[in-house]
């Protein structure tokens, strides 16, 4: 009685997983993608594995311009790769899960991711034109992207360079300043010195004149003093 009320629930679910799934398909064709999104959901309630729902589900988000949900959803089949490719079918939707991630990565500019997708869609649809057009341009964008990285890393280069350089003109310019300040203030110093030094001598050489005035002064004075002091004795002699 187990085992038939568990087969019982298991083909009730199966039997409403197909039941969201062709709903949420015929809403995906009237291009009602929203309301496809909800019924895919639906499914995936039942069976969060199914192969189906999940990609469906994939493509009405990618519809609706919501690619990082998208992409999260077809990442998701990826984990399955090896299960799908057993058969045709699951191939054929493998390989376009790889061209909707190549072309979302495009979206985002990741263009290496979007190269590396193209070509694991293109391994499991050799046949695809499209997505050999689209890995040419994915190829041509990423080494565009690249050339353009370099030159923006060579400018930046040349604009460090650039300021290094002025740095470094600066610096000598304020270490020349500097010398010439210094130069300025070792050429006062010894000026000053040199006044100094020369007041110094001048003042010696002013005090000995001085001394000597003085001192012939007081010669004068006492040969003066003596010479009056003679005619004194002179005088008193002959009187």
């Amino acid at each position: 009685m187990g085992a038939f009320l568990f087969c019982s629930g298991a083909v009730f679910a199966q039997k409403a997983e197909r039941k969201n799934v062709r709903e949420g398909n015929k809403l995906y064709s009237s291009e009602k993608f929203t309301e496809s999104e909800i019924a895919y959901r639906k499914s995936l309630d039942v069976n969060p594995r199914s192969v189906e729902g999940t990609y469906n589900l994939g493509n009405a988000l990618y519809k609706q311009k919501k690619f990082p949900e998208a992409a999260e959803q077809y990442q998701l089949l990826t984990g399955q790769a090896e299960k799908m490719v057993e058969t045709e079918e699951g191939k054929a939707r493998l390989a376009s899960v790889f061209h909707n991630l190549g072309d979302i990565s495009m979206q985002s500019k990741e263009y290496a991711k979007s190269v590396e997708a193209f070509k694991q869609s293109l391994r499991l649809n050799p046949l695809d034109d499209e997505t050999r057009y689209n890995l040419a341009l994915a190829q041509k964008l990423l080494e565009n992207q690249q050339n353009q990285d370099q030159d923006q890393n060579q400018d930046q280069q040349n604009e460090d360079k650039k300021d290094d350089q002025e740095n470094k003109d600066d610096q000598q310019q304020q270490d020349q300043q500097q010398q010439q300040q210094d130069d300025k203030k070792e050429n006062k110093t010894q000026q000053e010195q040199q006044q100094n030094e020369q007041m110094s001598q001048d003042n010696a050489q002013q005090m000995l004149d001085a001394f000597l005035q003085d001192e012939k002064n007081t010669q004068e004075k006492v040969k003066k003093a003596q010479a009056q002091q003679q005619q004194r004795r002179k005088t008193d002699k002959e009187w």
